[in-house]
C-alpha cells in the first residue's frame, strides 16, 4: 500500500469530506483531494492522476454510482481503484455497486481500521 498515491475523496457534505481525509491522515495518506461531486470528480480524474478513489454514493447531480460508471468506461481511469462509501447497505446497491465495477463498498458509519483494510484490499488487487 503506497501512502503516496493521490487520493481523491468525493462527497457533497463537507463534514464527511473533513471526517475522510482525517481517517486518511491517521493512516499516513497525504496526497488528498476533494470534490464535492460526481462531476467535479470526474473534471478532476481525467486532468490528474489519481490511485484511488474513495466516493459517497448520494450526491447530486451525479451520483458515486453514476461516477463509477463514467470512470469504468474512461480507458485511461477505467483501472483505477474505486470505494464507494454509502449509509445504505440494502443488497440491491452492493450489487449495482459490483455490476458497475466497484473494487470495494463501505457502509457508514466508519472507523481508520475498516478504512485501511479497503483500502489494502483493492490496492493490492490493483
Amino acid at each position: 500500500m503506497h501512502k503516496s498515491t493521490n487520493v481523491l475523496i468525493v462527497d457533497d457534505y463537507k463534514t464527511m469530506l473533513r471526517i475522510i481525509r482525517n481517517l486518511l491522515k491517521q493512516l499516513d495518506f497525504d496526497n488528498v483531494e476533494e470534490a464535492t461531486d460526481g462531476q467535479e470528480a470526474l473534471a478532476k480524474l481525467r486532468a490528474g492522476s489519481f490511485g484511488l478513489v474513495i466516493s459517497d454514493w448520494n450526491m447530486q447531480p451525479m451520483t458515486g454510482l453514476d461516477l463509477l460508471k463514467e470512470v469504468r468506461a474512461d480507458a485511461r481511469l477505467k483501472d483505477t481503484p474505486f470505494i464507494m462509501i454509502t449509509a445504505e447497505s440494502k443488497t440491491e446497491n452492493v450489487v449495482a455497486a459490483k455490476q458497475a465495477g466497484v473494487s470495494n463498498y463501505i457502509v457508514k458509519p466508519f472507523n481508520a481500521e475498516t478504512l485501511r483494510e479497503k483500502i489494502e484490499k483493492v490496492m493490492t488487487h490493483a
